[in-house]
């Protein structure tokens, strides 16, 4: 009798497993994200065909961490620690068998690469301003519904779309997204729920919109379009991995641009240079500033205060009196680009801080002042 009792539940168990959705199945198959997970996704190449490598500084690994810094890069379990000052490293570090080649998932700093494409396409003409309607480049959104929906909206995450921004619910429409097979039709599905351009709400969806954006403008792939406006002009190293929600499908543009810190770093090139490189002008001046001011126009929907941390798509801290941009992402992936010293300081790893200051994890301000004591140091 105990055994037939121990088959049924087996069968039911297994007769709930096929109606399971694949995307929940691969998310409890590998619990949670990780740096690596470009491994098991299907991926689209980047290709570095023009590498020009950063130089080494005069004093290139001169400076030592103090032991307070050591202990709070070594405590979120990171990965790779890089500062550049005028176009030259100052200081790297890798940990866990990484190193200068090792690629990286950037999670949710991709979402301000996607920014960087969509002024890329403006400065091509694909795309008249951030104020041009949605439903101008996606037809599925070209109903009444979403008539007032324009770009700008999806850059500053107030587009007012249903979209569900649950990390730890393994329903959630943001593990679908990560683990699914069919994120572009996830997006094109989002309806809205409340007047767009008034408040700020972090939803990854505005960010793959913005994609599809850009492939629709450009009649070009995302990675197409990023090895010709970003990889190829800033002289990429390394080939990169943009992970695709299947074989031959769409890439995951809200996360999943794999790259090493030496690359990542050259992404700050676009801020510091005000989108030119090499002596031209790849992303307008005007967004480039725009993207890094805060949208002080709208109210946070958490605290209900006027937003000062969040342009488009791009974080901005306010550190001793200064605002410094940056890409984040979840796991403490860290692009900052420092304008007063001409720098940029990369930081990937496993973990971020769980505390926040204004909108910021409080490991930002760590890695922040630590390079900032680095560069204050330098002769």
């Amino acid at each position: 009798m105990k055994n037939i009792r121990v088959l049924m539940i087996l069968m039911v168990v297994a007769f709930v497993y096929m109606l399971t959705p694949d995307y929940i199945k691969k998310a409890l198959r590998y619990l949670f994200p990780g740096i690596e997970d470009y491994k098991i996704f299907y991926n689209r190449e980047i290709i570095s065909d023009n590498s020009i490598p950063w130089s080494t500084a005069h004093d290139y690994m001169k400076a030592k961490l103090l032991k307070q810094e050591r202990d709070t890069l070594e405590h979120y379990k990171t990965v790779a620690y890089l500062i550049v000052q005028n176009d030259s490293i100052v200081y790297e570090e890798y940990w866990d068998d990484f190193n200068k080649n090792s690629l990286s998932n950037s999670f949710s700093a991709s979402k301000s690469i996607v920014s960087l494409l969509i002024g890329a396409a403006i400065q091509d003409g694909y795309i008249d301003n951030v104020n041009q309607s949605v439903s101008e480049f996606i037809p599925e959104f070209n109903n009444i519904s979403h008539y007032k929906l324009c770009i700008k909206d999806l850059l500053t995450m107030s587009s007012g779309l249903n979209w569900n921004e649950s990390y730890i619910n393994p329903f959630s429409i943001t593990t679908q997204a990560y683990y699914g097979e069919n994120i572009n039709e996830l997006v094109l599905n989002l309806k809205l729920i409340e007047t767009p351009g008034i408040e700020f709400k972090y939803l990854s969806g505005n960010s793959q919109l913005l994609a599809i954006i850009i492939e629709n403008a450009t009649r070009k792939s995302l990675s197409e379009y990023m090895h010709e406006k970003i990889w190829k002009p800033i002289g990429a190293t390394n080939n990169a991995l943009w992970s695709l929600d299947k074989k031959n499908g769409h890439e995951k543009a809200y996360c999943c641009l794999n790259s090493t810190a030496r690359d990542f770093a050259k992404i700050g090139q676009f801020i510091l240079n005000h989108g030119m490189i090499n002596n031209k002008q790849i992303i307008p001046a005007e967004y480039i500033k725009n993207s890094i001011t805060p949208a002080y126009q709208l109210i946070d929907n958490t605290s209900n205060k006027t937003v000062d941390f969040y342009g488009y798509q791009w974080w901005i801290i306010n550190l001793n009196g200064k605002q410094i941009p940056y890409a984040r992402g979840i796991m403490g992936q860290y692009i900052f680009a420092i304008e007063e010293k001409n720098a940029i300081v990369v930081r990937l790893g496993h973990k971020r801080s769980k505390n926040y200051i204004n909108h910021h994890p409080t490991d930002t301000y760590n890695y922040l002042n630590t390079a900032l004591r680095i560069l204050n140091d330098r002769k």
